[in-house]
């Protein structure tokens, strides 16, 4: 599966301590986009903390690079429904490497 970024973020928080354990067991299975990554590690109340967390976690899964392809599908995606840059960059990314998409908790 691939991550959206509320989904990273998301599992540094106490209240969703079963999503980090769930994510930590399944690391050979997620996937992230480069724009997660930008997005996650960018997040303005970024603790350093949590940063520390979100870098170390973000080493151990695979991130999918922001190729050509993947800008010509989001651009697609954006022209059919408003959504954000980093949403459309995201599915875009789980459409071409046929991932679902987990957005929400």
């Amino acid at each position: 599966m691939i991550l959206d970024s509320n989904i990273t973020i998301y599992s540094a928080r106490p209240e969703y301590i079963q999503l980090a354990r769930y994510l930590q067991t399944n690391q050979a299975l997620v996937w992230v986009s480069l724009i997660s990554t930008i997005e996650v590690l960018g997040f303005s109340r970024l603790t350093s903390k949590d940063k520390l967390t979100f870098e170390t976690y973000l080493a151990s899964v695979e991130i999918l690079p922001l190729g050509r392809e993947v800008i010509t599908e989001a651009i697609r995606l954006r022209q059919q429904r408003k959504r954000s840059l980093g949403d459309s960059i995201i599915a875009a990314t789980a459409l071409l490497y046929n991932l679902p998409d987990e957005q929400h908790p």
